[in-house]
C-alpha cells in the first residue's frame, strides 16, 4: 500500500504530538511536509527531535501532501485549505470555529471534489449527534466551564471589559449561539462549533461559558433532545501546554488519522 502523505499546518503543541506520532510510525501514513509561522524555529524543533521532513510554504503543501492537518490560527484557515482543497485533497481542520463564517470553503470541496475533515477534538459524542441528525434534533445545548486563565484575552471579554482575574466563585461570561461564541472565542470554543456542524448548525446550537476558578480542567456539557433519542454527555479534558488546548485533542487528530487507512474503523 502506498501511504497517505500527511502534512501539517502549525508547530504548536498539537501539531508536534501528530509530527512526532507520524516520525514514530503509523501504519499506511507518513509525515510528508510542514508548513510554520516561522520556519527557522520549525526546522531546528524537527532537527532536536530527529525528524526528516521538508518545511514548505502553505501554497506548496499540495505538491507534498495528501491530507493536511491545521493546527495553525483561525486566521491562515483560508490560506491552508484554498489550496488543498482546489488540488481535490483533504483537510483536518481543529479551527472548526473558523469554518462557520467560510461556507464557501465548504463549497469549494464540493466543487473540486476535496474534503474538510472535522475531528471529534476535545469533545464527545459527535457520531450520537450525526446520526440523530438523520432525523430531527429539537435541541442542543452545551455549558463549558473553563479555568480562567484558558479564557484570558478571549475577544468578546476583551471588548466587554470582562475581567476573569483574581476570580473567587465561577462566573458565566458568555450566553448565546455557537456562531457568537466562535466568532467572540476563536481559540477556546472549536468544540461548540464541531457541535453544531454535526447536528443542526450554528444558529440554533446554544452555549454558556463560565470562567471556574474551582476547575482544572476544561468541561463540556451537552443536552440533546432529537426525535430518535434524548442523551447528555460530559468530558472534562486535562489541558495541553497550551491552557486553551486539551491533551485529548491532539490524540482526536491521531484517531482521525488512523482511520483514513485502518482495515476497521469503529464510529460513523
Amino acid at each position: 500500500m502506498v501511504p497517505m502523505r500527511i502534512g501539517i499546518a502549525g508547530l504548536g503543541a498539537i501539531g508536534r504530538t501528530v509530527a512526532r506520532a507520524l516520525a514514530d510510525g503509523m501504519p499506511g501514513l507518513e509525515l510528508a511536509c510542514v508548513a510554520a509561522r516561522d520556519p527557522g524555529k520549525a526546522r531546528a524543533w524537527l532537527e532536536s527531535q530527529g525528524i526528516v521532513a521538508p518545511v514548505v510554504k502553505l501554497e506548496s503543501m499540495p505538491s507534498h501532501a495528501d491530507l493536511v492537518v491545521e493546527c495553525a490560527p483561525a486566521s491562515v484557515l483560508d490560506d491552508i485549505c484554498r489550496p488543498m482543497l482546489s488540488a481535490r485533497k483533504k483537510v483536518m481542520v481543529l479551527s472548526a470555529g473558523a469554518l462557520l463564517p467560510r461556507p464557501e470553503l465548504i463549497e469549494l470541496a464540493r466543487s473540486k471534489g476535496g474534503q474538510i475533515i472535522v475531528p471529534t477534538g476535545a469533545l464527545i459524542g459527535l457520531d450520537a449527534v450525526t446520526a440523530a441528525a438523520q432525523g430531527t434534533i429539537h435541541s442542543v445545548r452545551m455549558v463549558t466551564r473553563k479555568p480562567p486563565r484558558g479564557l484570558a484575552g478571549a475577544p468578546y471579554l476583551v471588548e466587554n471589559g470582562i475581567s476573569v482575574d483574581g476570580l473567587t466563585a465561577p462566573l458565566r461570561v458568555f450566553a448565546g449561539s455557537a456562531r457568537e461564541a466562535a466568532i467572540g472565542f476563536p481559540a477556546n470554543v472549536n468544540v461548540v462549533a464541531a457541535l453544531a456542524l454535526a447536528g443542526i448548525g450554528p444558529d440554533r446550537t446554544t452555549i454558556e461559558i463560565w470562567a471556574d476558578p474551582g476547575v482544572e480542567r476544561n468541561c463540556h456539557s451537552i443536552e440533546v433532545d432529537a426525535d430518535s433519542a434524548k442523551f447528555s454527555m460530559s468530558i472534562e479534558n486535562i489541558p495541553s501546554e497550551n491552557p486553551r488546548t486539551g491533551r485529548i485533542t491532539a490524540l482526536s487528530v491521531l484517531a482521525a488519522l488512523a482511520k483514513q487507512r485502518a482495515p476497521l474503523r469503529v464510529g460513523t
